[in-house]
């Protein structure tokens, strides 16, 4: 890998916000669906594993909890992986660890096994394309940036509808085995969607000029230096607070309806109701935050979708049939898709493009020790009262309390700043490409190599891909 671009974000390159960008849009929708489903997917098969192994709905909600965990707890790992090899060798990497771990899972013999091989090895190998593409798509956008995230965000609902059917059907003709084996090849299209992040190429500069550039190219691993700005941290606090209860009720909705006495397909299909109005909501909630006058007050849209997401848990709590839960689902998947489509938009706009690949990694480590917590304590909830209308108020509360957490953080303690460039470097880069872009042939002052260069390149080449060996297809 040592000849590997490295996708560190090369200065001078302007965000073609199309072109090859919209393969990369495409790769990171099937990733999201993947990552974000494949938890809420898996927990179809829960009561199948309760009666093999004889075990409560804690137990079988750990392996949604370790997966997730593991998309969010091995966030520096991958950001320390993408800053050294790039973007396109992890996410190759990170397929196969996801196809084996389930088609490994699909011969356990024990509950603690599947942890290890669907929870970790799985749940690793998401995370490892996870992250990657979501970097890659905020730099391949800028100005169609808001609805690049809620298009790609769109994946999760759309692989929800269509995954959780498809492992009740599997189930019932192969067992879980057999759909765990089934779905573990479903996942090598993950590879796949690896091969389409073809890194930017930078500007080509003259010889001159190529010492200091690659002195200048040195980056840290991961960037700390983000804790500096207030509004990171206090999304970092929310965020964490706001997962505790976020993913709780799509796990926990289909065992409530098997539980109120409907069969095992009309129970499945709250999820698929739940992705279908998910599916709607994430375009539009990114268009919606495109907009000039919402753009700069992302964060706030962003704290209404939480507190709609957490009233309506709250309200989820009363539902004693099989309509309330219907209702439930849609206000849910509205909700649900708003925050999914602003929460990284949010944290694009806070930090930076230079510090996001950094950003990303802490922050998902800091929400995983929650996303670990989150389900099965509401899980051992459930145990203790035999009721899901506890375990739906407590889900509410948490994600209400993360709502009023980052909207009065932001609001009391984050003074009002201008749309300025968040480090030297980016100011660096934008003077650069504005001085280029207004630059007339009576006072560009260029000598004879960079006039030969001109006359060889095509004029204004924008994100330019590189397709050395390496790093093709």
């Amino acid at each position: 890998m040592g000849a590997v671009v490295a996708d560190d974000g090369p200065s001078g390159v302007k965000a073609p916000d199309g072109g090859w960008g919209w393969a990369v849009l495409f790769g990171c929708f099937i990733i999201t669906g993947f990552s974000y489903a494949f938890p809420k997917a898996v927990s179809v098969f829960f009561k199948e594993l309760i009666r093999e192994f004889g075990i409560g709905y804690s137990d079988t909600a750990w392996i949604s909890s370790i997966l997730l965990a593991m998309l969010y707890g091995t966030g520096p790992l991958c950001s320390v992986c993408v800053n050294r090899f790039g973007c396109r060798p992890v996410m190759l990497v990170g397929g196969l660890f996801a196809s084996m771990g389930m088609v490994i899972a699909s011969f356990c013999t024990s509950i603690v096994q599947i942890y290890l091989t669907a929870g970790v090895i799985t749940g690793l190998g998401l995370a490892l394309n996870f992250q990657p593409s979501l970097i890659m798509l905020n730099r391949y956008f800028d100005k169609r940036r808001p609805l690049a995230n809620g298009l790609s965000a769109a994946g999760s609902p759309v692989f929800l509808c269509a995954l959780s059917p498809l492992g009740q059907i599997l189930q019932d003709k192969y067992g879980w085995r057999g759909g765990f084996l089934i779905l573990g090849g479903m996942l090598l299209n993950c590879c796949v969607c690896g091969a389409l992040m073809r890194p930017l190429e930078p500007p080509k500069k003259s010889e001159a000029t190529k010492e200091p550039a690659e002195k200048k190219a040195k980056k840290k691993l991961l960037d700390f230096s983000v804790f500096k700005d207030g509004g990171f941290v206090i999304y970092t606090l929310a965020a964490s607070i706001m997962v505790l209860g976020l993913f709780v009720p799509p796990v926990f909705v289909v065992s409530y309806a098997k539980d109120l006495g409907y069969q095992d397909t009309k129970a499945a299909f709250l999820l698929t109701i739940l992705g279908f109005i998910d599916i709607f909501a994430r375009p539009i909630c990114g268009m919606v935050a495109g907009l000039k006058w919402v753009r700069p007050r992302c964060v706030y849209l962003f704290s209404f979708a939480m507190i709609f997401n957490g009233f309506t848990d709250l309200m989820g709590s009363m539902s004693v049939d099989y309509g309330g839960l219907v209702v439930f689902c849609i206000f849910f998947g509205i909700s649900y898709g708003m925050v999914g489509a602003l929460q990284f938009e949010v944290l694009m706009a806070i930090v930076g493009t230079q510090k996001f690949s950094s950003a990303i990694g802490l922050v998902l480590l800091a929400e995983a020790m929650a996303v670990l917590i989150g389900p099965p304590s509401a899980g051992k909830l459930l145990d203790a009262t035999g009721k899901y209308m506890f375990v739906f108020i407590i889900a509410g509360i948490e994600v209400t309390t993360s709502a009023l957490v980052l909207a009065l953080g932001n609001f009391f303690c984050i003074k009002k700043k201008s749309e300025e460039p968040h480090t030297k470097e980016e100011a660096a880069e934008r003077e650069e490409l504005n001085k280029s872009e207004d630059k007339t042939p009576e006072d560009a002052k260029v000598d004879s190599i960079e006039v030969e260069q001109f006359l060889k390149d095509e004029p204004e080449k924008n994100g330019e891909v590189v397709t050395n060996p390496e790093t093709c297809v």
